[in-house]
């Protein structure tokens, strides 16, 4: 139920490593094209003092939307920094058989390696063509194990966002010890690269009930993990907004274009379409496509030509906005106008992310 001031109020449903030297000589000739970025159009500020930066996207037509400039869509890329944070046993890969319990998986510890040796340097290459930041979701452990990398995305602009001390579940921790364990990723996150870290995103996008009041105590203003949305929304809690910037299976690498049965042209194809229908839609109401993006999985050679092809369509239209997710709950914090206020009870009733 939404009334003319956009409160929704939601009804109560019973439960039912590289080193740097090489990394800097692999991707040098790429970071000239972030010095360039006043040439392109793009309006970039420095913010929070923590070496983020804010990307006014594709050059404003004067445009109706709900967006900074007018712009009618805006487009967020999660780029997930997971390799290195996972379990030597047991984590799960392209490898469909498993292996015996407690062995290590060499493989598949390989395959997760691909994404801070090869995938995160060609990704941000590719952003720097396009002139996009992001938002990466890093693990704890994993950026410990390549710091020099975590510090480069930080250095070209991009958002480092909390994803853990370990790519692993959390959810089922008593609460203190949740805490403690997003914790412990933020002071990692700050440690190496000096961003403080305002996002979160769960492993599987599984939280505990209290997660909203646990981010709120440790100064996050932010999570993604709710795919209920195409725009972000507001939830109060304890008398202060914190935002929802959605999450996408659909748009997702990981869950909707895995390896087994990957079609590049059927994935290029979604993207399209995806942007074309939020794009229509976008002079209506605010409209957020949503890209997920993991080190090891679109961080693969022909995964990246499909992204270049896309953002270069995406990049050809008019009044389009190209954000990390902390620019866009910071846009939503201070533009509450037809923005969803929802009003939720506690996760253990409603059965989706509230007060706790």
């Amino acid at each position: 139920m939404k009334s003319d001031d956009n409160t929704v109020t939601e009804h109560t449903a019973t439960p039912g490593q590289i080193g740097r030297r090489t990394f800097l000589t692999q991707t040098g000739a790429a970071v000239g094209v972030l010095a360039a970025g006043a040439a392109f159009g793009t309006a970039v500020a420095q913010t929070s003092g923590q070496g983020s930066t804010t990307s006014a996207g594709s050059a404003s037509s004067g445009g109706q939307g709900f967006w900074p400039n007018g712009a009618r869509l805006a487009v967020s890329v999660s780029l997930m920094f997971e390799g290195g944070g996972q379990p030597i046993s047991g984590a799960g890969g392209p490898i469909p058989e498993p292996i015996a319990k407690g062995v290590p998986d060499l493989p598949t510890n390989a395959f997760f390696a691909y994404g801070h040796y090869e995938g995160i340097p060609r990704a941000l290459d590719l952003f720097d063509k396009h002139n996009i930041k992001v938002s990466s979701f890093m693990i704890g452990k994993a950026i410990e194990q390549a710091p020099d990398l975590a510090q480069e995305i930080v250095r070209r602009g991009h958002e480092a966002a909390a994803h853990g001390r370990t790519w692993t579940n959390s959810y089922n921790m008593p609460r203190d010890e949740e805490k403690r364990f997003i914790a412990d990723c933020v002071e990692t996150i700050h440690r190496i690269t000096g961003q403080q870290a305002v996002g979160w995103n769960a492993y599987w996008l599984r939280n505990s009930v209290h997660i909203l009041d646990t981010l709120q105590d440790l100064g996050f203003i932010y999570h993604i993990d709710e795919p209920s949305h195409d725009e972000p929304f507001i939830i109060p809690v304890r008398g202060k907004d914190f935002v929802t910037v959605p999450y996408t299976f659909n748009m997702n690498d990981i869950s909707s274009f895995p390896f087994e049965g990957y079609n590049p042209m059927a994935y290029e194809q979604a993207l399209k379409d995806e942007f074309d229908q939020l794009y229509e839609e976008g002079t209506k109401r605010r409209r957020l496509m949503l890209v997920g993006f993991h080190d090891r999985i679109n961080g693969h050679p022909s995964r990246v030509r499909a992204l270049d092809r896309f953002f270069t369509y995406a990049r050809s239209k008019p009044d389009v906005w190209f954000a990390r997710k902390d620019e866009i709950a910071k846009w939503v914090l201070a533009h509450r106008d037809n923005t969803p206020i929802i009003h939720r009870g506690p996760a253990s009733v409603t059965g989706l992310p509230g007060p706790g």
